[in-house]
């Protein structure tokens, strides 16, 4: 793939795209080339033939070469690992993410069994203590019933009586 086409080249994800940079082509120009000949010039004392002059020129424009390719391959490289690692990252905190939805689903559905439980339990003392209430209301009117029939039984006494008059 050549740096023009890892230009277009994007990671397909919503979330997080990956973009190439534009100055790739300037990223890889970039990277120091070792110039064997120069290194040959550099040494003290060198008698060196022109043959391996060329030679060394040669080697290092094909070393150029190989290292630009190799530079590209490693560009490459580091791209493709760098989305693998996000794809990795992004698996493992979407698993993530399923276990807390879940583990919250579970807490939510035990707060619902627990609710209704509590629920059932209050609506059965609303019925005792209703039907206590109509116990206590039923038993207060037949009382006040009888009281007004004693009281009608006392005030009949104190009108039938002889004593009543004597007094």
């Amino acid at each position: 793939m050549v740096p023009s086409e890892l230009r277009e080249l994007h990671y397909l994800s919503r979330e997080n795209p990956i973009l190439i940079p534009a100055n790739l082509d300037m990223m890889q120009n970039s990277i120091p080339t070792f110039h064997f000949n120069t290194f040959l010039n550099s040494l003290p004392n060198s008698h060196i033939s022109p043959s391996a002059l060329e030679f060394a020129t040669l080697s290092s424009s094909i070393s150029n070469n190989s290292t630009s390719d190799e530079a590209e391959e490693h560009q490459v490289n580091v791209i493709h690992e760098r989305r693998q690692r996000r794809m990795i990252s992004n698996r493992e905190s979407a698993r993530r993410s399923r276990m807390r939805k879940q583990k919250h689903l579970d807490e939510l559905w035990s707060q619902v069994t627990r609710l209704r439980n509590e629920n059932h339990s209050l609506i059965d003392k609303l019925n005792h203590v209703s039907e206590f209430h109509d116990r206590v209301v039923q038993e207060n009117a037949r009382l006040k019933e009888e009281a007004s029939d004693l009281r009608q039984m006392l005030f009949d006494i104190k009108i039938d009586s002889p004593y009543s008059l004597a007094f």
